[in-house]
């Protein structure tokens, strides 16, 4: 019996899967957890517009390919339209609580429409983003004014704001996205290129310290492997 496993990756666009082989991929490679990313099929959709019945085939695809891969998802909160439980969630939900419900929302649906053959309580792992890929990059302030070349004042007076950059409000307006096109000379951030490069030179660790639903995701996966050699 091998030592290591694989996790499959479900991501909503390129943003996602890069930060998936170039950040997290290095960091769980030690540990014997060798994860992958792919995007979500999207036919004659535009990125960022994820539905959930494209996510399901995909997340069925792969657990059907291998019966010893395990799957997971990173979607961003931020402008989902049609998803299990998207429109219940009990106003004033922390994010923490939103997250929850939208993971046991998701888990119902899979066990709901999918064979249990796929065993989607072992083998699949939930994770949207709170509450857009972008907030991560806000776990270092000063890395973050440095990539930008602006004042870390200004970084640090968003991030002051919310108890973690995970809770950076989700408005057209205020969203980590566009706070960070706000921060940029031409007034549109580079997530793939520039947000790559910035959280690389953040790392997994303090994305871990300071996102906490990040963090457990992480712990979610790496537990796959402790309970496969237990």
């Amino acid at each position: 019996m091998s030592n290591y496993i694989e996790v499959i990756a479900i991501v909503e666009g390129r943003t996602e899967q890069t930060f998936i082989e170039k950040v997290v991929q290095p960091y769980l490679a030690p540990k014997n957890i060798f994860i992958r990313a792919t995007q979500v099929s999207k036919p004659g959709q535009k990125g960022g517009d994820v539905r959930f019945e494209r996510v399901k085939q995909d997340i069925a695809i792969h657990l059907k390919q291998r019966p010893d891969i395990y799957v997971t998802t990173m979607i961003d909160y931020y402008g989902i339209k049609e998803w299990p439980g998207i429109d219940g969630i009990p106003q004033n939900s922390s994010i923490k609580e939103i997250s929850k419900y939208l993971n046991d929302q998701t888990l119902s649906a899979l066990y709901k429409d999918l064979s249990p053959r796929l065993q989607i309580k072992n083998r699949f792992i939930p994770y949207m983003i709170m509450h857009e890929f972008e907030a991560l990059l806000f776990s270092d302030s000063k890395i973050l004014a440095q990539s930008l070349n602006i004042d870390e004042h200004k970084i640090t007076k968003t991030v002051k704001t919310f108890a973690t950059p995970e809770e950076i409000n989700n408005s057209r307006e205020t969203a980590p996205s566009k706070r960070l096109d706000g921060f940029t000379a031409t007034g549109k951030f580079a997530k793939t290129t520039t947000g790559i490069a910035i959280a690389i030179k953040t790392g997994v660790p303090c994305i871990r310290e300071k996102c906490f639903l990040f963090n457990e995701w992480l712990e979610s996966i790496e537990n796959l492997i402790a309970v496969k050699n237990a």
